[in-house]
């Protein structure tokens, strides 16, 4: 069901009148639970009875580790509930990859369609199982570090958040793992932040500014922007890039890091929407990341849940920066390989988290060098400041927009064939029935990162009087209705979101 469907709007406002009917207001949560149900297995039901294996893994182990008198006891439970995760993630995801590699070591027979290598090659890639794998992982580790700090006597911010009932205990991780906005692509929620929401919720408390605001920059990213977008950088895709000029496929590649940020953060942020049009708060998922000054930056603005995922539950068991330079670059390729395997089981994407990580690593050993003998920003004058920032910023795009080609074109013979093609069709003409519309399309998503420019970001905040900013929040008014205009009027064909593909 697409949150950009007809039928899920009917499903979400007969979910929200029935939730909100006070005489359910002690069921709530099922009311939700239900609903999220029949959202994940609209297409195919038969997928539920895994998620209801995964809730069952994690409710109990959770459980067992929450109420565990040894630590022995603890780190048994624990690490039953982070292996059984990853099984069923590496079993689904990447079987058929395994196998197929497997055949290629052993020499085996290439059409090998008996038995369970056929089960393996054919598994079917349930929607969403990398967002509520990790879910449910982060539930398991969070318990088990909070036992930990208990059973060390240290006094805590915050009290467990698993019931002392099972029963309870199951439910509540039912609704954590299943809850609808975002269950298939996130953003991804901790146990720790989710847990502690669950209460009766009213009407009257619902956040209507940024329900209406989320909503509104959501579908029309998705749906104006992304889904118009995809009309013209479908022609990145083998082999029509090759009867195009250099200039005409860098404008749609560079379309296509336009498209799959509108796609991305469009569904981030209807799912933030609608999870406050539930009472619930879910996290930010992207904080403007094409202004980034670095790719350390770029990645503290992108995918932010996963990138801190990554780094809370591996970065830093691995030893994150405490053990090193060299073992902090080891781990930085680590995580970010292991980052784009999450993706997809292709080599692509671990090509594309190599990328990354090697990007990731210069930069530290380049520019932490740097920074003992810049001068500082401050003393810089603007106009300078204000070149060295775009200079940045423009490196940054580059170098992330060339490693989205390997989601456009996961065969990774096909994206370096797109790269020959930019030094071979360097002649022929700009075709200007592609570029005009990729540019028309994309300045929404230039218009929506440009205030947060850093230099301009800095002039805002010395410069704004109440008066200027109450004529700010006017104009977005302006430009929410213009929004919803176009919602209606210019909207692409219906596609699914990228990262459902994940």
């Amino acid at each position: 069901m697409l949150f950009n469907s007809s039928v899920f709007i009917i499903f979400v406002t007969v979910t929200f009148f029935i939730y909100y009917i006070p005489q359910f207001q002690k069921i709530q949560v099922p009311v939700l639970i239900a609903a999220s149900f029949i959202f994940y297995g609209w297409s195919s039901p038969a997928l539920l009875i895994l998620l209801l294996i995964s809730i069952l893994i994690n409710g109990i182990t959770s459980y067992k580790v929450a109420n565990a008198s040894q630590n022995r006891e603890r780190f048994f439970w624990a690490l039953s509930g982070v292996v059984a995760n990853l099984s069923i993630l590496a079993l689904f995801k990447y079987g058929a990859l395994l196998t197929n590699l497997s055949l290629k070591i052993f020499n085996a027979s290439t059409t090998p369609e008996d038995g369970l290598i056929s089960v393996l090659l054919h598994l079917p890639l349930p929607i969403g199982i990398s967002f509520y794998t990790f879910e449910g992982i982060s539930l398991v580790v969070d318990v088990f570090r909070h036992q930990n700090l208990v059973a060390a006597g240290t006094s805590l911010p915050t009290r467990s958040f698993v019931n002392t009932n099972l029963k309870n205990h199951l439910v509540n991780t039912s609704f954590f793992l299943a809850f609808f906005p975002q269950i298939l692509s996130g953003p991804i929620v901790r146990a720790n932040d989710f847990y502690d929401q669950v209460k009766p919720k009213f009407i009257q408390s619902i956040p209507w500014p940024i329900v209406f605001r989320s909503l509104v920059y959501g579908y029309f990213l998705k749906m104006v922007v992304a889904d118009n977008l995809k009309d013209y950088t479908f022609w990145i895709n083998y082999p029509y890039y090759q009867g195009l000029g250099t200039l005409t496929n860098l404008v749609l590649l560079f379309g296509y890091s336009m498209q799959i940020f509108a796609d991305f953060a469009g569904y981030s942020l209807i799912a933030i929407g609608l999870g406050a049009a539930f009472g619930y708060t879910l996290p930010e998922n992207f904080n403007f990341p094409y202004i980034s000054r670095s790719l350390s930056e770029f990645w503290r603005r992108w995918h932010i849940s996963l990138s801190t995922w990554l780094r809370d539950y591996l970065y830093i068991p691995l030893g994150g920066n405490r053990k090193g330079e060299v073992r902090t670059y080891i781990n930085l390729m680590v995580v970010m390989t292991l980052g784009g395997l999450w993706h997809g089981a292709a080599w692509s994407y671990a090509v594309w988290g190599i990328f990354h990580g090697i990007g990731l690593a210069l930069e530290r050993f380049f520019f932490g060098r740097l920074k003992s003998i810049k001068k500082s920003e401050d003393e810089l004058p603007a106009w300078k400041k204000f070149a060295i920032d775009s200079l940045q910023v423009l490196s940054v795009f580059c170098f992330v927009s060339l490693g989205w080609l390997l989601f456009k074109l996961p065969r990774f013979d096909q994206a370096m064939d797109f790269l020959v093609t930019l030094s071979r069709n360097i002649w022929i003409k700009p075709d200007f029935n592609h570029i005009l519309p990729v540019f028309i399309f994309s300045l929404p998503v230039i218009l929506y990162h440009l205030p947060h420019f850093p230099t301009l970001q800095t002039f805002q905040a010395q410069s704004l009087n109440p008066i200027k900013r109450r004529r700010w929040r006017l104009l977005e008014d302006v430009l929410m209705g213009i929004m919803l205009a176009l919602l209606i009027l210019n909207k692409g064909s219906a596609n699914e979101f990228i990262y459902f593909q994940f």
